[in-house]
């Protein structure tokens, strides 16, 4: 696994985890690498310095493998309740959420919660037009298909 620092076209960092550096090609290259803050395809791997490992673990600043699996099953977790309540709370109004998250913020539509699909340029426009929205956690993995 490689962890890589990124970077949107809206200049917001973050961090993504891929098998090797040619499954992040491979998945830059297909546009399926995406901003959690907006939603943007258009990222970049930003420099970073690499994480080299010993054969000494144990030590003053060593991560505790326990704790990291521990957090990871908890983040999955916190996920996959988000979403959730997500989909069974709010309606569900597919590619049109640009337009309704619009016509919500400006009144031309009942107040109410809602999710769907919005392209990157979509998801830009309404930010930038002070609608708020933010992107829906992903599906977290089946763990019995994680390998």
């Amino acid at each position: 696994m490689i962890r890589y620092a990124l970077r949107c076209d809206d200049d917001h960092p973050f961090e993504a985890w891929f098998g090797s550096s040619n499954a992040y090609d491979d998945q830059a290259a297909r546009g399926l690498i995406e901003c959690p803050y907006c939603g943007s395809h258009v990222v970049t791997k930003q420099i970073m310095a690499p994480a080299v490992s010993g054969t000494n673990r144990s030590g003053p600043g060593s991560p505790d493998p326990a704790l990291a699996a521990k957090m990871r099953t908890m983040m999955t977790e916190a996920a996959r309740e988000v979403r959730a309540h997500v989909e069974q709370n709010f309606d569900y109004v597919g590619d049109t959420f640009a337009r309704e998250a619009r016509a919500i913020h400006e009144g031309r539509s009942e107040q109410r919660e809602i999710y769907g699909e919005a392209s990157p340029a979509e998801v830009k426009a309404l930010k930038a037009d002070g609608v708020p929205c933010a992107p829906l956690p992903a599906a977290p993995p089946d763990p019995a298909k994680v390998n």
